[in-house]
């Protein structure tokens, strides 16, 4: 008798403990389906508009190469949590024009820490080409981090490693706003020991977290004092010379 309650006990047990593993696991994909926020319109037709660029949607991700097809360097970059991959095409647009080949990648459950694919899933897109840099914005940059070991270069948006690649021989530039609520200036710093000694470090002044991307503000953020067309410029700008300093080298 008391093996049969036994054994009830534990049917109870193990199958609450079933319920509970997929109630959690459908709440983590409900969650990351809630809330995205998408691409804003406006600044979106703008990048379709460009006749500089051209534009492909295919399953390694979004694809922005020059018009000319004359492309010898690429950027596989990951968007930040729940964040519309299309919100990143605006302010990337101006390394499509400079010929880098870019690919804007599509999480797993919009969010970065999930999508375990290497690299070359996504350079696949563009076989052609050897020389390949990772970047990413916020969570993104922290798996780009985790990514850069198979890449030449690194660019981070309002984010930082998490990841040591201090010791790497990577071409690093990380930008960040100054008024970051999320990447705050603070998280920035503390993190620097882990990205080699001569990576570039540039704060734009005035930025925020979601300045780095067209999908409107932020819950945590702080407010930008710097609009929209001077963010895309100023970040245009300062990826243009680092892109200089690459082809270069």
């Amino acid at each position: 008798m008391q093996k049969k309650r036994g054994r009830r006990v534990l049917k109870i047990i193990g199958w609450s403990l079933v319920a509970v593993l997929v109630l959690g696991i459908g709440g983590i994909v409900a969650w990351s389906q809630i809330g995205v926020m998408q691409a804003e319109p406006e600044p979106l037709a703008e990048v379709r508009a460009n006749t500089e660029i051209q534009i492909a949607d295919t399953d390694q991700g979004i694809v922005m190469t020059p018009a000319d097809g004359d492309s010898e360097l690429g950027l596989v970059f990951v968007p930040g949590a729940k964040v519309d991959p299309w919100a990143y095409a605006p302010i990337l647009q101006s390394l499509a024009e400079e010929g880098i080949t870019v690919v804007i990648t599509r999480p797993w459950l919009n969010l970065a820490f999930f999508d375990l694919r290497g690299l070359d899933s996504f350079t696949s897109a563009a076989p052609d080409i050897e020389d390949w840099g990772v970047g990413g914005h916020s969570l993104g940059g922290v798996r780009a981090c985790q990514l850069a070991a198979d890449a030449e270069a690194l660019l981070l948006l309002g984010s930082y490693c998490s990841t040591d690649v201090s010791e790497s021989d990577l071409a690093v530039l990380s930008i960040s706003g100054s008024e970051d609520g999320l990447s705050t200036p603070e998280k920035i710093d503390a993190a620097r020991d882990l990205l080699p000694s001569d990576a570039e470090m540039v704060q734009i002044e005035g930025a925020s977290h979601a300045s780095f991307g067209d999908y409107g503000p932020q819950a945590g953020d702080g407010t930008p004092t710097i609009s929209d067309d001077e963010m895309h410029a100023e970040v245009a700008e300062i990826m243009s010379a680092f892109v200089t300093e690459l082809q270069r080298g």
